[in-house]
């Protein structure tokens, strides 16, 4: 059985494309300080520079380390995302330990190589101190209609990240790079394949091609979670990624994930955005004044 059948699940492009133009004519009204802050408090705050370096890290650690000192009453991204390299440097250097370590492993972004290479690589960065691992489905498989070797990538990585966090719970989220898949059904078809390998968040994109965070992919993806919360009872969270700057796009996500999921999902530990430069254009919009603090 097709794992679309599986879930009862075919998207309407036609509806799906009518409620986004219905929602992006709302999000004036959407606008409002407490909802900024929120999508402010679910930012994973990425730097992911070829010139990264560990006291470039650093500098960003600490500007978030001081925020609250500046704007106290503001909260505090949900996490600051590396490559796994710098791990060590965001849990070392963090203040808080509500601020979560995240990396980008198993050789993102584009997850080309051995298994055994990016199973290392994961182990390595949560053994360093990582919370939260995202890793790249496997095009070469799942372009290739091996499925089930797509899946059993992500099932070893679910594997090795919860034995080399000794307890912890690590939080794992597995980009889908929708922008580079055809068709609507590609896109559910790679959400449930990741979820039900463990995936705790599905998410759009890399951020390094040409097409990232849609709106449309954004939505199926969030009917395949309701979906498959429906059918097993576990929720798993949304990650839109990749050319999100603007308050607006945050607001235009979160209003997705508003719509199709509702107001249980509309918190860090089932929303988040992959943002870099996102981040100024929120504390802007609530100062109602440009700032670039990051």
């Amino acid at each position: 059985m097709d794992i679309l059948e599986k879930y009862s699940y075919s998207p309407d492009q036609q509806e799906i494309d009518k409620t986004i133009q219905s929602i992006s004519k709302n999000i004036d009204a959407v606008m409002c300080p407490a909802v900024l802050k929120k999508c402010f408090s679910m930012m994973d705050l990425t730097t992911l520079n070829t010139a990264d370096t560990a006291a470039s890290v650093e500098k960003l650690v600490n500007k978030v380390n001081a925020f609250q000192k500046q704007y106290a009453e503001y909260p505090l991204p949900a996490s600051i995302c590396v490559y796994s390299n710098f791990a060590s440097v965001v849990a070392g250097k963090r203040k808080d330990p509500e601020l979560h370590a995240t990396v980008v492993s198993a050789c993102f972004p584009t997850s080309q190589s051995f298994l055994d290479v990016k199973l290392l690589e994961c182990r390595m960065a949560v053994e360093a101190g990582a919370d939260e691992v995202d890793i790249v489905l496997s095009h070469s498989l799942f372009g290739a209609g091996d499925f089930e070797g797509a899946a059993n990538e992500i099932r070893a990585v679910r594997k090795t990240v919860d034995q080399a966090g000794a307890g912890r719970h690590i939080c794992l989220k597995v980009i889908l790079e929708t922008g580079i898949m055809k068709t609507a059904e590609d896109i559910a078809r790679a959400s449930f394949l990741a979820m039900e390998a463990g995936a705790d968040f599905i998410k759009t994109s890399t951020g390094k091609v040409n097409v990232n965070a849609t709106p449309f992919a954004a939505f199926v993806m969030c009917e395949c979670i309701a979906a498959y919360y429906k059918a097993t009872g576990r929720k798993v969270g949304f990650k839109p990624a990749g050319g999100m700057t603007t308050a607006n796009d945050a607001l235009f996500y979160y209003s997705i994930v508003s719509t199709v999921l509702g107001a249980e999902w509309l918190d860090k530990s089932l929303l988040r955005f992959g943002v870099s430069r996102m981040a100024n254009n929120l504390l802007s919009a609530l100062e109602e004044k440009t700032v670039n603090y990051f």
